[in-house]
């Protein structure tokens, strides 16, 4: 069922501008009718070693991690860890969609923000919204959705905080959620990013914040099992607007068990050439059984990034999906 292991893992330059490069015929199109690449749990590559576990992790976690940090520790780092790249680095590999998970650690007496993926980050969220701002400002035909979400520890307070953050750093590049946006559309107004936001109170209160990007999450721990769940989640039809079809894996405990010696690197890479395969079946568009955003793991390996570009050739304008030819493929197992 998995693939050979590949440890590589390389960044394409090539994809840097590829939205530029984009046919004029698809310029009128909804973003959220075009394939774009995403990477899931985008800040991994930078977890602190030196930090403690999440407020919202289980006290089971939290009481073996204190009781035996020198084993537990490590383990937690192997199976958090999703991502090589830095953000710099995944904007650059063609990245379009990024998934960040954000928290304020507990007993902090600062209004600081950080990342958290069971542990935190050793870098805030204000230092990425600005190297995302550097990026975007030397690629200016380029569009990046910000999927702010999780919100561990965050008060009104700081929600508040944050937003202002985001407002003020990105300011005109932020494209309000009532514009239907096409890149011909955000590029004549000089908008570069969509902030989704997964807090209810102040999504309504800011015109800048776009609702919440469903994920289709599948909690598989083998690549069969992850995409049957994506073929069922798409014969129930895509979401009408932006939505996310995750190809990660998941551990569970379990598996972690079984596997003493393994990782989510490990794990991921071995998936890679069938998930590789299902992605090249896909079709974006409109219609049912099309998909948008495909986020992974370990992105900067295999080609994914690449692949899901590609799928906007499929489009074509006066029909946005071939959803009959993609109901008629599926993956051999065998």
């Amino acid at each position: 069922m998995e693939g050979p292991l590949q440890t590589s893992i390389h960044v394409c330059h090539e994809n840097g501008q590829w939205m530029s490069q984009l046919p004029e015929k698809l310029w009128d199109i909804p973003l959220y009718n075009l394939a774009l690449p995403g990477s899931h749990d985008t800040m991994t590559y930078c977890l602190d070693k030196t930090s403690a576990v999440s407020g919202n992790e289980s006290k089971v976690v939290k009481f073996l991690n204190k009781c035996l940090p020198c084993i537990v520790h490590p383990i937690i780092m192997k199976w958090s860890t999703t991502q090589a790249l830095t953000v710099t680095e995944q904007l650059e590999a063609g990245v379009r969609y990024l998934d960040f998970r954000i928290a304020h650690k507990t007993n902090d007496p600062s209004m600081n923000l950080y990342f958290v993926h069971m542990v935190y980050t050793t870098v805030t969220v204000q230092d990425i919204l600005c190297e995302v701002l550097k990026w975007l400002e030397t690629h200016p035909q380029e569009v990046v959705i910000l999927a702010c979400r999780n919100f561990d520890g965050l008060t009104r307070k700081l929600h508040c905080h944050l937003i202002a953050h985001i407002k003020e750093i990105l300011q005109c590049k932020l494209c309000p959620r009532n514009v239907v946006p096409t890149l011909r559309t955000m590029w004549q107004h000089g908008h570069q990013v969509i902030v989704s936001y997964e807090e209810g109170v102040e999504l309504q209160k800011h015109c800048e914040l776009w609702p919440p990007i469903p994920y289709w999450w599948g909690n598989k721990t083998t690549t069969r099992a992850l995409i049957q769940y994506l073929e069922s989640m798409k014969r129930m039809g895509r979401p009408a607007q932006f939505f996310v079809a995750g190809i990660n894996l998941t551990e569970n405990l379990r598996y972690i068990l079984e596997h003493p010696f393994g990782s989510l690197k490990k794990m991921t890479l071995r998936s890679l050439p069938y998930l590789k395969l299902w992605i090249k079946q896909q079709y974006p568009g409109p219609e049912k059984e099309c998909i948008n955003i495909i986020a992974g793991d370990f992105i900067g390996n295999n080609d994914f990034v690449k692949d899901v570009i590609e799928l906007n050739t499929k489009i074509n304008p006066s029909l946005h999906c071939q959803s009959k030819e993609a109901g008629t493929k599926s993956i051999s197992f065998s």
